[in-house]
């Protein structure tokens, strides 16, 4: 093959872009979701909660850290909707994820997700979206059903 100027500008554009592409692309793999995270709620806009997402046995988990919604501030609210051993328990401190299994790349699922307000658990996905942002999708039977939450980073 015969090499021209050209040629040999078009192969190194290509692999610079391939390189940008990978590098890119990489970046958000193996992001980890752990540590703090403020809740906004998904239908109002209200910030509800800083939650911390811990790692045991290969799994994810999370609890309420704070609340910082305006309506609960100064009190001590607990799960009244909440059944079994998690019912009338403290919302700070209450454990609202549990046993999320690394899939691929940024992405956990397998697990289950409890919303405190109703006391309804459900199936959990997570995909951190960048290093500040993660996508919280709790649903009930198949993923498709369901709803986003955006959960973003607080600095420690």
């Amino acid at each position: 093959m015969r090499y021209t100027l050209h040629n040999l500008y078009t192969m190194k554009f290509a692999s610079i872009f391939l390189l940008l592409l990978f590098w890119s692309s990489s970046s958000l793999i193996g992001q980890s979701p752990l540590g703090k995270w403020k809740t906004i709620d998904d239908k109002t806009g209200i910030e509800k909660s800083i939650v911390t997402i811990t790692e045991k046995d290969g799994k994810l988990f999370c609890h309420v850290s704070e609340i910082l919604d305006e309506e609960f501030k100064g009190t001590d609210p607990v799960c009244e909707p909440c059944k079994g051993a998690k019912k009338n328990q403290p919302i700070v401190g209450l454990e609202i994820f549990w046993d999320m299994e690394h899939d691929k790349g940024n992405k956990w699922e397998g697990g289950k997700i409890l919303d405190p307000e109703n006391g309804k658990i459900y199936g959990c996905k997570l995909e951190v979206e960048s290093e500040n942002k993660l996508k919280v999708r709790g649903f009930l039977g198949f993923a498709a059903l369901g709803r986003n939450q955006y959960w973003y980073r607080v600095a420690e």
